[in-house]
């Protein structure tokens, strides 16, 4: 099953010093999401933003609010930010061992709560062994660069990741989106895209350039 494509340009890459004006810029461009990066400091060396800065995004640009949680307890941060706007909680596999019956009942306890979920892993965690869970989830993200920090280069064999996703999801027909985060730009992205990848993250390549044309090149 095909889906649109949709770029969620990241705000970890916001120039804070002109937010409203790029905030502007970003609903008139074609862009359908927002990526929102939450960081604890603990399972990611950084630290980044929290629920009240998720809630104020949401009122001052009323996109799909993406929200990847970089976090020790997703468990307990997943409600605290769904109250606050979030549409999607993207959330790693890691953070709960990598357990199968762990993440299935996170997945539950997001759905039960009205909101999308996804799974994420880090570049060096095997997406194979989470089969069983993609007739469950609304989304998977694979990294393609090491989760913390933005500016970073893509990583291009992160992409056999997406093509084993992208080769269950026609064979089992199903229609969960395959995301990509990390170091996409007007050069990576067509690799992205053509592995399987439905849903781009951008940062930098968003927020230095002309962001309604740089969405418009990962749309072409």
């Amino acid at each position: 099953m095909k889906n649109k494509r949709i770029i969620a340009p990241s705000i970890l890459s916001l120039d804070y010093s002109r937010v409203s004006a790029q905030l502007d810029e970003l609903l008139d461009s074609k862009a359908d999401w927002l990526h929102f990066d939450v960081m604890d400091g603990h399972f990611v060396p950084n630290l980044t933003f929290g629920p009240d800065i998720l809630r104020g995004f949401k009122k001052a640009c009323p996109l799909f609010m993406d929200v990847h949680l970089m976090v020790d307890d997703p468990a307990f941060f997943a409600p605290v930010f769904i109250k606050n706007g979030a549409d999607m909680i993207t959330f790693h596999t890691e953070a709960l061992e990598n357990d199968p019956a762990k993440i299935k009942a996170l997945i539950d306890e997001i759905h039960e709560q009205g909101v999308l979920a996804g799974i994420t892993v880090k570049p060096k965690t095997d997406i194979c062994q989470f089969e069983s869970l993609l007739d469950c989830v609304d989304m998977v993200l694979i990294m393609s660069v090491e989760p913390g920090f933005g500016g970073q280069s893509f990583m291009e064999d992160q992409l056999d990741k997406v093509r084993w996703l992208d080769r269950k999801r026609k064979e089992k027909d199903l229609s969960f989106r395959i995301e990509i985060d990390g170091g996409i730009s007007g050069e990576t992205f067509r690799k992205a895209v053509d592995a399987g990848c439905d849903t781009l993250v951008a940062g930098s390549y968003v927020f230095k350039n002309g962001i309604c044309e740089a969405i418009e090149r990962l749309l072409s």
